[in-house]
């Protein structure tokens, strides 16, 4: 990618995502929507593929630290938007398709505070990251299959790199949650700390990273990464297809209505009723 000078590069993200230069070259990046635990709307999935791109391109940043406002890091897709249509399921999937590939190709480091839950695409957020830091009591799950969808986002991506398939198999099928403590314990996580340590420390090995060669640390990570370039994509092609189906389903729609109502899903398919297609998508 063209390098890009540092004026106004950020300047377009909305208030929901807070982008502040830190000494040394840090870049932190900063998903703020406190009061719904930082879940995500449509608009700020396409803010978070453009700014992997946007970090690659700018001179000034060397290392970007991502993290979430308040007690939360990031809880995924907030359900309290409109039903989905398969347009916009498909949007979605396509910028789902960025976020991962601006992610793997770019040298620069990215290091994740988890300062608290982190769900759904938070979580793979969250893992993805080249270092992740976690909150010793912070509760992490992957979460799809508890909402009638595959688990797509990048989790079937970087879950069996981290965890290994037995790990993996148990949370993404069940849905369990784990903390902090847990996740490092199995290898899902880099590093944990106290709650309140969480962000200082992130921002202390970002600043390590940056004062180090550039060119040793890029070069380090773009071979570490040429394994899943090669091999792992494929898989994340069809979860991602899959997980969209997902999207098109009555479980899904019958989670959602039931996350609403504070009750625990009933899913058609659980009972013998299907997986019936449900939603419709513009024609225009």
């Amino acid at each position: 990618m063209t390098d890009l000078p540092h004026d106004d590069v950020f300047a377009k993200y909305p208030a929901e995502i807070l982008i502040e230069r830190k000494p040394h070259g840090v870049l932190l990046i900063t998903m703020n929507r406190p009061e719904h635990l930082n879940a995500l709307t449509m608009p700020m999935f396409d803010a978070m593929a453009d700014i992997w791109e946007d970090v690659d391109r700018d001179l000034e940043t060397k290392v970007a630290v991502v993290t979430g406002a308040g007690r939360a890091f990031c809880t995924g897709m907030d359900v309290r938007q409109a039903d989905p249509t398969l347009d916009s399921a498909i949007a979605l999937g396509k910028s789902e398709r960025r976020r991962i590939t601006t992610l793997l190709h770019m040298d620069k480091p990215v290091i994740s505070a988890i300062n608290g839950p982190a769900v759904g695409w938070g979580l793979s957020m969250a893992l993805l990251a080249d270092i992740s830091v976690a909150a010793e009591d912070a509760v992490l799950a992957d979460g799809h299959t508890a909402v009638g969808v595959v688990a797509g986002d990048h989790s079937s991506l970087i879950w069996p790199l981290l965890a290994g398939m037995a790990k993996t198999k148990y949370y993404q099928l069940t849905s369990a949650k784990l903390t902090g403590v847990e996740a490092e314990r199995i290898g899902l996580v880099s590093l944990v700390e106290p709650r309140e340590r969480v962000l200082d420390r992130a921002l202390e090995v970002a600043t390590n990273l940056a004062l180090g060669s550039q060119g040793a640390i890029r070069g380090t990570k773009r071979s570490l990464n040429m394994g899943w370039l090669t091999s792992a994509l494929p898989q994340h092609e069809l979860s991602a297809a899959l997980e969209l189906i997902g999207f098109a389903s009555a479980d899904y729609l019958e989670a959602r209505q039931a996350f609403r109502e504070k009750r625990r899903p009933r899913f058609p398919s659980a009972h013998g009723e299907g997986r019936s297609v449900v939603v419709t998508g513009s024609s225009e």
